[in-house]
């Protein structure tokens, strides 16, 4: 099977993609294009994987770069071949393809075309709350970006109908961000229901880069596209995959 692969018209003509797991070489509970080296699938199957990855973004797969992802709003310049612990890359370097890696978090990807200069961002609810989206662009403004022309798009993550949440998330969030309240519905008893993806379009805006999207795909809803977390969790599954994003220069 081909790899099939999302892109949005307003990162365009750079290349990207937010890959769906269609097509690769895993099986079984990884079935496809399982990009995470942490899974315990094969690491045969996760090289085969990223190698088709790389061929597809038309570079060899050392100009890869990625990170350990660890949740945190820490921000690094792309150095391929390394894993640095952070949750967001940079790069004005032609060639230096960023990947991130989600499986209902959001990939975010970052691009200022004129000025040369993109970035790629894994938010969680914890990395998106502590700020890991406006790091990103600080951090393109470092290397010559224009805030105003950023263009910041969210991948498939898990959407508010999938996400429910208890009291004390709701109020971890709405203690420090009293408009924070509208991403939570109410679901059974004390429940809530969080829109991860309407928080991170959120927060992105107030930030004030010059357009931002989400396309609007949940991993959580469709199981032959997309791995989730959640939904492995609910189905009592030994691992997950991982879907990778991508941007380059």
């Amino acid at each position: 099977m081909t790899l099939e692969i999302l892109t949005s018209d307003a990162l365009s003509p750079l290349r990207h993609g937010f890959f769906t797991r269609r097509g690769g070489a895993s099986s079984g509970i990884f079935e496809g294009l399982n990009c995470g080296p942490g899974s315990s699938d094969q690491r045969e199957a996760v090289e085969i994987n990223l190698a088709r990855v790389a061929d597809a973004m038309d570079v060899p797969p050392a100009r890869l770069a990625g990170m350990t992802q660890v949740h945190s709003a820490d921000v690094v310049r792309a150095i391929p071949g390394e894993r640095p612990r952070a949750d967001g890359l940079v790069t004005n370097e032609p060639g230096v393809v960023l990947s991130v890696l989600t499986a209902d978090c959001q990939p975010v990807l970052f691009a200022d075309e004129e000025a040369g200069v993109i970035g790629a961002a894994h938010a969680g609810w914890r990395g998106a709350k502590d700020g890991i989206l406006e790091r990103v662009v600080e951090e393109m403004e470092g290397l010559g970006a224009e805030r105003l022309r950023i263009c910041a798009v969210i991948g498939p993550s898990i959407s508010q109908a999938a996400y429910e949440v208890g009291p004390d998330f709701v109020e971890s969030f709405v203690d420090e961000e009293p408009e924070a309240a509208r991403f939570f519905a109410g679901g059974e008893g004390d429940r809530a229901m969080f829109d991860l993806p309407g928080y991170g379009l959120w927060r992105l805006r107030a930030a004030g880069v010059g357009e931002a999207e989400w396309t609007r795909h949940c991993t959580y809803a469709d199981p032959d596209r997309f791995f989730s977390y959640r939904r492995t969790t609910h189905l009592v599954e030994a691992d997950y995959g991982r879907m990778i994003s991508c941007i380059r220069l």
